[in-house]
């Protein structure tokens, strides 16, 4: 009797280790709160894939709230490309060909620099560096016209910018976006002191990310993140995410370009104040 009972907690702890082991794992994560931030985040992410590029940018960080950054951002990927989908289809006659010739050819040297420098180069160091980059622009356009009205006006010309800046911008927005998974203020930079006509703008914002987004599928894979589980959940979020992209779509085609552009780099400001906010956080810590 006295043998009984010194094995029975062993014996109980085989039983619970087997019981784990022959348990399937969820189907899908069933955390009301994960989903309290993520119904939101999703639907951010679809006005930012409509058109309002940046929106889309604090997905990745409400998920992480819940789950580990890793994770959550490879729950979002598959909405990512399925909404690139929809609205490479939607923009796919109106986009900037010459652009995305010196961009793509930047961001893939930017991405392969990032896969290269990953574990020595710091996140939080990226992120106050991107965000002072795009603060500085957003803050010379806005003060330029009382500050450096010589230099503004040569900065409001619309001519096309030369192809090896346009290699520069686009690699810089490569090696962010794999590292931290913004890449806009740098694509902003080089596109919007052109000036294209609206739907030609988000256009080729939306064929430049959709193809940064495809590069960034093998790296997941490698790193085991597209289990079923995320599957699973990035399936349950697909609703919502199509129609948040179908509704962004909407919005960008009733808003005048005037207006459009003034939300656009209202949109960049914000997206470096988080940057250069996130990346001082994590520094501090």
């Amino acid at each position: 009797m006295r043998l009984f009972s010194a094995a029975r907690p062993c014996l109980q702890a085989v039983l619970c280790e087997a019981t784990r082991l022959t348990t399937p794992p969820a189907a899908v994560i069933t955390d009301p709160l994960f989903y309290l931030l993520a119904i939101p985040a999703v639907i951010l992410l679809g006005l930012g894939k409509g058109g309002f590029a940046g929106l889309g940018m604090i997905a990745v960080p409400l998920l992480t709230l819940r789950v580990p950054i890793l994770q959550g951002a490879a729950i979002i990927l598959p909405l990512l490309v399925t909404q690139d989908a929809i609205s490479v289809w939607t923009y796919r006659r109106t986009w900037s060909a010459w652009n995305l010739k010196v961009l793509v050819p930047g961001a893939i040297i930017g991405m392969s620099a990032g896969t290269m420098f990953a574990s020595y180069v710091s996140n939080a160091a990226i992120e106050v560096a991107g965000g002072l980059i795009g603060l500085s622009f957003v803050l010379y356009r806005w003060l330029g016209r009382w500050l450096w009205p010589h230099l503004l006006r040569t900065a409001e010309n619309t001519s096309r910018p030369q192809a090896l800046v346009g290699v520069f911008w686009g690699s810089l927005a490569g090696f962010m976006s794999l590292l931290v998974n913004v890449g806009t203020p740098p694509y902003q930079i080089h596109i919007l002191p052109q000036r294209l006509e609206k739907l030609t703008f988000v256009g080729t914002t939306v064929m430049f990310f959709a193809f940064m987004n495809l590069m960034k599928i093998g790296p997941y894979f490698l790193l085991g993140q597209f289990s079923a589980r995320n599957f699973a959940t990035s399936l349950a979020l697909l609703p919502l995410a199509i129609a948040a992209n179908f509704l962004g779509i909407w919005l960008v085609r009733r808003t005048p370009t005037e207006p459009f552009y003034r939300i656009t780099y209202l949109l960049m400001f914000a997206i470096s104040l988080v940057l250069i906010w996130q990346g001082a956080t994590a520094l501090r810590h």
